[in-house]
């Protein structure tokens, strides 16, 4: 097949979204697969771009197998709500030559990763006109996310884009999210169940296992052998609720037994840093590279994972795969019906968000019990190796692709011509 991928976050961006994009184009490419990347230069989660690439040019590159089409891109150096839309629109305008050119490619399929939506109108005008499907991947419910974050507020403009929303997504071939309670609030916005599909975030749980040793890790912050590490590692913005880290840091400042490990960046970590300055066993890093990440996960006896309350559902960490691979227990904050609440409980500690007492309680539980620490490690492990394993999710991608292109060409609809 030949694959158009439509993504703003991709390699070498070591979190979040362009993780997984960039994980599934090399995959694709090693089953045989022609795939193209439209995306952005790196530029997550720092927000400004990365040492290397432009945010004013046009470049082409070979990573891996994959021809990556990077395409101009304004930065905002504290996002908001309005930056942010307007950082979207401009990645949205500028990729537009790039996508059209693909039509002398001729893909079967463009695949676009939400956020942002502003390049599904895009998307669905060329498979139009040129016949490829389109399948659009939701990561993060954007439009939500935005207005119960906050981000946005004026409600007629909510009812405005909401509808506009609700039009783009049921025109799409496919349309796939990463958490089951997502995939029932795309049906609410009128997405045929037979065109919904199931499609999370993975991880390679050869390479993230318990056997790892972070020992590395703890003794060049000064960690004690005996000491309990609680690690939050990942993007540091409006969603997390990161606040309640450095309550929950303050709860235990007397508790010597915990030491807490935060690592990552992005906007609220400056907040963060000036919270915590007082409380000596709370250590930060900056981001990790990729091959670092096992050391790191395995460095923790608690993974924890802060989460608002009005972001439940919304979006699913990606982080929490990670976590679930490397066999330790989690502490989440969410609420009891949500599905993070659903995926930690048995392996892991869930208290409600914004309670900065009960998640400072919820880690000195589990510091103070080895014997229930072992056991939530080890079912999160179980249900990684079962439900989140890179090749087994990625292979069920492929047959689904597969059977939407073949769905093209015997229904009438032209399938995209080979080269």
């Amino acid at each position: 097949m030949k694959i158009l991928m439509y993504c703003i976050n991709y390699a070498p961006e070591l979190t979040g979204i362009g993780k997984y994009t960039s994980e599934q184009a090399e995959w694709l490419v090693a089953q045989g697969h022609e795939v193209r990347v439209i995306t952005a230069p790196p530029y997550y989660p720092e927000w400004r771009i990365a040492e290397g690439f432009s945010a004013s040019s046009y470049t082409r590159e070979m990573r891996n197998g994959v021809t990556v089409l990077r395409a101009p891109l304004w930065v905002p150096r504290k996002p908001s709500g309005l930056k942010r839309l307007v950082h979207l629109a401009t990645f949205a305008a500028s990729t537009l030559p790039l996508l059209f050119w693909q039509a002398r490619w001729k893909p079967d399929a463009v695949f676009v990763v939400e956020p942002p939506l502003f390049c599904s109108p895009a998307t669905l005008l060329f498979g139009k006109v040129f016949g490829s499907k389109t399948w659009l991947h939701i990561q993060d419910f954007e439009v939500d996310a935005a207005f119960a974050l906050g981000l946005l507020k004026s409600k007629r403009a909510r009812q405005l884009v909401e509808r506009v929303e609700r039009w783009l997504v049921r025109k799409f071939d496919r349309v796939s999210t990463i958490s089951q309670a997502m995939k029932r609030l795309a049906q609410a916005k009128g997405v045929d169940a037979n065109r919904l599909v199931h499609f999370p975030n993975w991880v390679d749980v050869a390479s993230i296992h318990p056997g790892v040793d972070g020992q590395g890790i703890r003794e060049a912050l000064g960690i004690p052998k005996n000491a309990i590490v609680a690690l939050y590692s990942g993007n540091m913005g409006r969603k997390q609720g990161l606040e309640m880290l450095g309550e929950a840091a303050g709860i235990l400042r007397h508790s010597e037994k915990v030491h807490f490990i935060i690592c990552g960046h992005g906007p609220g970590k400056a907040e963060l840093e000036k919270a915590c300055e007082q409380l000596p066993r709370t250590h930060f890093l900056p981001l990790q590279p990729v091959e670092r990440l096992p050391l790191l996960l395995a460095s923790a006896d608690i993974h924890l994972l802060p989460q608002r309350a009005d972001a439940a559902d919304l979006v699913m960490p990606s982080k929490l795969t990670g976590m679930l691979a490397s066999g330790k227990a989690i502490v989440a904050t969410a609420g009891n019906d949500t599905e993070v609440a659903h995926v930690v409980k048995g392996r892991g500690i869930v208290v409600a968000p914004g309670n900065s007492l009960a998640l400072a309680t919820a880690i000195q539980t589990l510091a103070d019990n080895d014997a229930l620490r072992t056991t939530y490690g080890a079912a999160a492990r179980q249900y990684a190796e079962t439900n989140l394993a890179l090749d087994s999710l990625l292979a069920c991608f492929e047959e689904s692709l597969t059977a939407a292109i073949h769905e093209g060409a015997v229904s009438g609809r032209p399938a995209a011509r080979r080269s």
